[in-house]
């Protein structure tokens, strides 16, 4: 198994500190937090890695992984970036976006499923909104599960009403029939689609979730793995105090 980490965003939202640098590169605790990831996957056995970067990438400096660069990242929103590493989708791939932080056993879990595309989604979430005030409940990437094992939505602020609805970690594995349906899709949607798309302008300005819904929308089975522990995105201040508190290791 490898695994594609999508780390062409800056760490503008969270100081003018971090504005000029990968946001996969600020530091929590002292260490970056693509440092956190990469020694998660290494416990695991995956140690060929892809990074795809985007403005900055010159200040990347970790050894032993491969960087796809997103020439064209201002283009593109989180999807476009993840595209321009589809050729190095595997039998078995892992996808991270790049401003999580996560235990063991929150991948371990993903990474035993055996369906062709499995997203990691934390039933437990609103607890993590409290005080968060400058990222909102209202910004998570929500996804709305049947009977625990049918996806319905995936999308920014779903009302919560039936206890039925998770937050996306933004953790996606792939088997290898999952990565052809996945990319087949997407260039069949490049070629073809105009104007809006889901939640986006366009599909190249689509994330990751709006691709999601479009496979769903398609009969194509999205497995909700739902997970237990410690793991926090980090895109503000508060955001990086938090992470600190929590990843103190």
């Amino acid at each position: 198994m490898n695994a594609i980490i999508i780390a062409a965003g800056s760490g503008k939202r969270i100081s003018n500190n971090t504005k000029n640098i990968p946001k996969s590169m600020v530091r929590v605790n002292g260490k970056p937090i693509i440092e956190y990831q990469l020694s998660v996957l290494k416990k695991v056995g995956i140690n060929d890695v892809y990074v795809v970067t985007g403005p900055y990438s010159e200040k990347f400096n970790i050894k032993n992984i491969k960087y796809v660069k997103d020439k064209e990242y201002e283009k593109h929103d989180i999807l476009g970036s993840l595209m321009e590493a589809k050729n190095f989708f595997e039998k078995d791939t892992l996808v991270l976006y790049s401003d999580i932080i996560f235990e063991l056993k929150i991948i371990e879990k993903i990474m035993n499923s055996k369906e062709d595309i499995s997203i990691a989604v934390d039933m437990d979430w609103e607890k993590n909104y409290e005080g968060r005030t400058e990222h909102p409940i209202s910004e998570a990437e929500n996804v709305e599960i049947k009977n625990n094992t049918d996806i319905i939505r995936v999308k920014k602020n779903i009302d919560n009403i039936n206890n039925n609805v998770g937050e996306f970690l933004g953790i996606i594995k792939f088997a290898n029939k999952g990565s052809e349906l996945f990319i087949k899709k997407y260039e069949d949607l490049v070629n073809n689609n105009t104007g809006l798309f889901h939640e986006a302008p366009s599909i190249l300005k689509a994330y990751v979730t709006d691709m999601i819904q479009e496979l769903i929308n398609s009969n194509i089975k999205i497995k909700p793995i739902l997970i237990s522990g410690k793991w926090c995105e980090i895109d503000t201040m508060q955001d990086l105090k938090n992470a600190e508190k929590i990843f103190h290791f």
